[in-house]
């Protein structure tokens, strides 16, 4: 077999295609055909044709580069030798999507059932043929990249994985419904379930609304003064203190309460 004793390495994910034909060189399903027929190329070529978006589908629904690698190993070789009973209903990269997230979710079940403390990505012995350390996100958003895999980690198995087919890799609802062979109709209720699960246990990332203190007293903006050729000027008041204040006589109006006593 042309991928066994291979090690899968991350890449790119590319966008969703809905056709299997590649730029150049023979169809996908010309490539199966080959393989079941003797050619000891073909699957290689196909499986490489492929790799990077089906290690990205891997390595996002286990959250763990080294379960995702043997999650991918895994699949290809189910692929590798069920390619005989490919009935053709489907693209071929439909058929390995479903093959490698049936392989995924399988382990999510396992790991579940038995659960283990798996090692930070990233830590792992970069001579242990995964493809080396896997890129960091930048360290202001390592925090939250960290709060966003663990609340991923937590959703059920098919909400995730729907999740990550719709949300994180692009792939369109009708896609995704053939890769995990469910109705569109439940592809759509998965991910509006894990959206809301996602939501209650990322509350606290968004950014805090500013409060305001209710027993402020609220400032009054002063009217501008008015201008116009009929209206006067509007002074901000006598600044002169009220002893000095005197009546249209002239007189004070303590001079006047004084007389009036």
């Amino acid at each position: 077999m042309g991928v066994r004793g291979e090690r899968v390495t991350g890449g790119p994910a590319g966008p969703p295609v809905s056709s299997s034909v590649p730029p150049s060189g023979p169809a996908d399903l010309d490539l199966l055909h080959a393989h079941v027929a003797g050619d000891p190329h073909a699957f290689a070529e196909l499986f490489h044709r492929h790799r990077d978006r089906l290690w990205a589908v891997a390595l996002r629904t286990l959250g763990d580069r080294e379960e995702a690698a043997d999650a991918l190993q895994d699949a290809m070789l189910s692929a590798h030798r069920a390619a005989g009973r490919f009935r053709g209903d489907s693209a071929v990269t439909t058929w390995l999507h479903r093959i490698v997230v049936n392989a995924c979710l399988d382990r999510i079940r396992r790991r579940q059932a038995h659960p283990t403390v798996p090692l930070p990505d990233g830590v792992r012995d970069t001579e242990s043929g995964t493809g080396g350390v896997e890129p960091a996100a930048p360290v202001q958003d390592h925090d939250t990249a960290l709060v966003v895999r663990q609340a991923l980690a937590e959703l059920p198995a098919e909400q995730r994985a729907a999740l990550i087919l719709v949300d994180v890799q692009g792939y369109p609802v009708a896609e995704v419904a053939r890769i995990l062979d469910v109705a569109e109709g439940t592809v759509k209720s998965r991910c509006a379930r894990g959206r809301a699960r996602l939501a209650t246990q990322l509350g606290h990332l968004r950014p805090a609304r500013k409060k305001t203190d209710p027993q402020a007293t609220p400032q009054r903006a002063e009217p501008a003064p008015a201008t116009g050729p009929n209206v006067p000027a509007v002074t901000r008041g006598n600044p002169r203190s009220p002893e000095g204040v005197r009546s249209g006589s002239g007189r004070s109006r303590r001079d006047l309460h004084q007389e009036d006593a």
